[in-house]
């Protein structure tokens, strides 16, 4: 079975990601760095060291190596400055690395296994050679840097839960890593496998040429060159994700590559020295990799080789590799040899890994880099007849014979344990065309990140590649990723577009939205003047669900309104006039409310309360299961049909209080001026808002007043046939009784606004049958009920689940948030409605983005951008002379105030926390307890509501602080009080409980 590479991650000196790398290689240039003496100071190299005569100030450099986005993992800032900078970019390069793989870092359903390496720990040895820690400290230390816990850690941060080890086998662990992950796959003991490897020694530093050493004297690094003097140092991080073959390609997954067959072996005894190579192990390793890949030699095109650029080492890999592939058929010159260690330096324990993405990139896009800075081959490497070539400029792929090209990639370790990988390009991918189709329509775009500084990072990274980069990615793949293999952080954005262009630009001016914990939901449900024909469209084409609760609605409705319904609600030329006849009328807005209602509710935001404006209270009765839904379509049917044949009349709406209109009304009947032109008073329709009421009463008297009223900016005449709930309706209220008489009525499950009383009818109450004839008469209270509404539920989003927005201007008037589901009829109305369920994504409702998104495959875009605070722990600084220290650069995030050293915290973090925690019975316990947590955790901004497990501390920790806190006290602290106690005034509640009355302590 082969295995798939399905995701990669990397940072090299020189390089923030594995695209920006890959076209320096295929530039050939040299990424190491030459060192300044001022720089090389501030990073805490002695000067005496710097001035010996040997000294080689030239490394490959990685920056930004000291920082880490800690908050996104839940790590406190305390564990992160101890962790060993290497562990902490591996953990970012993993989640980016699994995000490169359309997976969710945070929620990986697959069984996934961490296979990591890293190299020694200049960091930890920082620490322990300082002198400033106790023998506690030295236990944290230790427990933070020790490679026993790198894929522990990993897994336990990124909640993976498959094999977990720590592979170290000097220069090639991260290669060996990559075998036992095959072979775990292979066994079937995971389902996916994530392998990562960093290499970043403490300080960033050059080296001391020793005479007869493997470090280079010149401050090249150049395999298999006749003037190649040993290597360089080098940093980085890197990380790839493995499938088995079958599986990732059955999921649509775009692999880098295929990996056919792995081999490790060690050398033995066999050779000049414990740290000297062994040609002989070399071959036989190589020779059990193309084994266990059944393939010819023949087919090889490329070998990324160990290639350090030593003398010893560089001709006994030549020799052996040449041997090896010669004898198992390859032709003389076939195979091009690569030599990444040229462009960056050694890599030490993560050097394998990283030439492994090389010969990836190298089999995927058929172009082979120069080996950087070569000018003439080693005369000890033997050329005649050899299989191998190498090549001062980038060529096009023409090694081996028609068919997939293939590569081998080789990493031996000191100590003489050796790994082989032979790799293959992957299989053509269908075009999207072929594997599923991406039609022509908006399309929408999910992001988040766990700061809104970070969202603007990833954001405008993802714009900057979409017109051009990512310009032959289909949009549905891009939608579908970013729905599915991104996490749900709490700071979001949305946009809808139809190009990748369209979205670019809308990324860049993109709304960030704080998603909290889930705000409870109101459903708006709009009464007739709000329906249009082709209203349904929008939800049909946006919302998912919608459709198949139409039609569910529709057929408890007589045959031959639902011939008329269809048109009406699907076709955009369907006559408005005969739509806005109320027996028409309001069967449409009924289903397309109920419709909405229910499948909002079927993709996770389920309502506390209904509020419904006049046939919006039927739909709302309907939903809360007063009534069933074959009882509401007929009471709807009646009711649009007895409203129908009343006598017509017209409504006018006034921007202003119920008082004030109800003032002019009446100077308007009592006007002698007008006493003739009407035979009936206006009367109060509705009072929307505390400013907005409606007038109604016969045709003739709306336009007297109207008239006589003057005023267009207060005045606005709606699109009704009828005065609704006046007088005039009166006959529909007496069929409406009759209607609802023995109809079974239910207890609410769901509070619902009554319009007649403004007020909530309560879950569990009983609705009187009379009161669905009386709100058809009554004026509609619907400012009141908003208010109650509001009151009842602080902080509810009102989602207004039909056509229209009219009800969500009313909510937002009484102190709501309003979300219009449908808002308008502009010329992309789907895309309004795609881009309303986004909002409520974005302000935390409970909504699974890939229900939002049309089904696709994984694309490889750009992830997170990590750019977290520096973070050093004091005792690794301790060398560092304060003449000489750099001063700290701006941060892109919030730099957590640095813990002191095992000391009682510094006055004013013991201040803050000491105010903060003022609800505490002693404010010197709050302090002690404050002081305490800001040395374990490194957090020194806190309150009394702070919780230690919230803030990063778990059971160790708490044991220490027990102790802590018994040493400052003169008591015992029971670790499982502490425990339970978890809030700082609790645990200050807790020491004061602890302290004998009257204790100055």
């Amino acid at each position: 079975m082969d295995i798939a590479v399905t995701g990669m991650a990397g940072r090299f000196p020189g390089s923030a990601d594995i695209a920006s790398w890959w076209q320096s290689l295929l530039r050939g240039e040299i990424l190491t760095s030459r060192l300044d003496r001022a720089g090389l100071l501030a990073a805490g190299e002695a000067a005496p060291v710097l001035d010996d005569p040997d000294y080689v100030p030239v490394r490959g450099l990685l920056d930004d190596a000291d920082r880490f986005d800690h908050e996104l993992f839940g790590i406190s800032p305390r564990e992160a400055e101890l962790m060993d900078p290497q562990h902490r970019l591996m953990l970012e390069a993993a989640w980016t690395a699994l995000e490169d793989a359309g997976c969710d870092p945070t929620s990986e359903s697959r069984v996934t296994g961490v296979y990591a390496s890293a190299s020694s720990s200049a960091y930890l040895r920082a620490m322990l050679t300082s002198g400033t820690l106790d023998a506690a400290g030295v236990e944290e230390a230790l427990r933070a840097n020790e490679p026993d816990y790198m894929a522990t850690r990993i897994a336990y941060r990124l909640g993976l839960t498959g094999p977990a080890l720590s592979v170290l086998t000097a220069c090639s662990s991260s290669l060996v890593a990559v075998h036992l992950a095959v072979q775990a796959l292979l066994n079937g003991e995971c389902e996916q496998a994530v392998v990562v490897a960093a290499a970043v020694d403490f300080p960033q530093t050059g080296h001391v040429h020793l005479p007869g050493g493997i470090l280079s004297a010149s401050g090249e690094c150049r395999p298999f060159d006749a003037e190649a003097d040993g290597t360089l140092a080098g940093s980085g991080v890197v990380a790839v994700v493995l499938r088995p073959y079958e599986d990732a390609v059955a999921e649509g997954a775009d692999a880098y590559g295929v990996i056919l067959g792995t081999a490790v072996n060690n050398d033995g005894s066999a050779k000049a020295g414990y740290q000297a190579p062994s040609a002989t192990g070399q071959e036989a390793v190589i020779r059990s990799a193309i084994a266990a890949a059944d393939i010819d030699a023949t087919s090889l095109g490329y070998l990324e080789a160990h290639a350090t650029g030593t003398r010893v080492g560089d001709p006994i890999e030549w020799s052996a590799a040449s041997a090896v592939l010669a004898e198992l058929g390859a032709r003389p010159g076939q195979i091009a040899v690569g030599a990444v260690k040229a462009n960056i330096g050694h890599l030490d324990a993560a050097s394998g890994l990283t030439s492994l993405v090389k010969a990836l990139l190298v089999v995927r896009n058929g172009q082979v880099p120069p080996v950087a800075g070569f000018r003439t081959l080693n005369p000890l490497l033997e050329q005649t007849g050899s299989p191998l070539r190498l090549s001062a400029e980038r060529q096009d792929w023409s090694g081996g014979p028609a068919g997939p090209r293939r590569a081998g990639v080789s990493s031996f370790g000191i100590g003489g344990t050796n790994a082989h990988v032979v790799v293959e390009q992957p299989p053509a991918r269908l075009p999207a065309g072929e594997a599923a189709p991406d039609p022509a329509g908006d399309r929408l775009l999910l992001l988040s990140a766990a700061s809104p500084e970070a969202l603007g990072r990833t954001t405008r990274r993802l714009a900057d590649r979409l017109p051009e980069e990512l310009a032959a990615v289909p949009l549905t793949d891009i939608a579908h990723t970013l729905a599915t293999g991104r996490p749900r952080l709490p700071y979001r954005t949305a946009v809808v577009g139809r190009t990748h262009g369209e979205l670019a630009g809308r990324l860049r001016a993109a709304p960030v939205r704080a998603a909290g914990s889930p705000p409870p939901v109101v459903f708006l449900l709009p009464g007739q003047g709000s329906q249009y024909p082709g209203m349904a469209l929008p939800l049909r084409d946006a919302l998912p669900g919608f459709t198949e609760a139409l039609e569910e609605c529709l057929a408890h409705f007589g045959p031959a309104l639902v011939t008329r319904l269809r048109p009406a609600l699907f076709s955009t030329d369907f006559p408005a006039a005969e739509l806005a006849r109320t027996e028409l009328a309001q069967p449409a807005l009924f289903c397309v409310e109920y419709a909405a209602a229910t499948a909002l509710t079927a993709l996770g935001p389920a309502p506390v309360a209904l509020a419904g404006h006049s046939l919006g209270e039927i739909t709302a009765a309907a939903l809360s299961g007063v009534l069933r839904l074959a009882d509401a379509a007929e009471l709807v049917t009646v009711r649009g049909r007895a409203m129908q044949e009343c006598p017509p009349g017209a409504m006018i709406s006034l921007a202003m209080s119920e008082q004030r209109a109800l003032a002019l009304a009446e100077r308007f009947a009592s006007s002698t001026t007008s006493g003739h032109a009407h035979g009936r008073r206006l009367e109060l329709a509705a009072v929307n808002t505390d400013e907005s009421v409606v007038l109604a009463g016969p045709v003739e008297t709306v336009d007297a007043f109207e008239a006589w009223l003057g005023d267009g900016r207060t005045a606005r005449r709606l699109r009704t046939s009828h005065a609704f709930h006046t007088g005039m309706l009166d006959a529909a209220a007496d069929r409406l009784r009759e209607a609802v008489r023995g109809l079974p009525l239910g207890r609410p499950t769901l509070p619902y606004l009554s319009n007649v009383t403004g007020e909530l009818l309560p879950a569990g109450g009983t609705v009187e049958p009379g009161s669905f004839a009386e709100q058809a008469r009554a004026t509609v209270r619907f400012a009141t009920g908003l208010t109650a509404v509001a009151r009842a539920f602080p902080g509810a989003v009102a989602i207004e689940t039909g056509p229209g927005k009219a009800l969500s201007g009313m909510a937002e008037a009484a102190g709501l948030t309003a979300v219009p589901l449908a808002a308008g009829r502009s010329e992309r109305p789907a895309a309004e409605t795609t881009l309303a369920l986004a909002d409520l994504w974005s302000r935390g409702l409970p909504l699974d983005p890939a229900a939002l998104t049309a089904p696709g495959r994984p694309a490889h875009l750009p992830g997170h951008v990590f750019a977290g605070p520096r973070l050093l722990a004091p005792a690794a600084g301790v060398r560092r002379s304060p003449a000489v220290m750099p001063e700290a650069p701006p941060t892109d995030g919030p730099t957590p105030a640095s813990p002191p050293a095992p000391a009682p915290a510094s006055a004013s973090a013991s201040a803050s926390a000491s105010a903060s925690a003022s609800a505490s019975p002693s404010s010197s316990s709050a302090a002690t307890v404050a002081a305490r947590w800001t040395e374990l955790l490194g957090w020194s901004d806190l309150s009394a509501d702070s919780d230690f497990f919230d803030l990063g501390g778990d059971s160790l920790l708490v044991v220490r602080l027990a102790r802590r806190l018994g040493e400052d006290l003169g008591v015992r602290v029971p670790v499982r009080s502490l425990m339970t106690a978890s809030t700082l005034a609790r645990q200050t509640a807790l020491l004061d409980s602890l302290v004998p009355a009257g204790d100055p302590r």
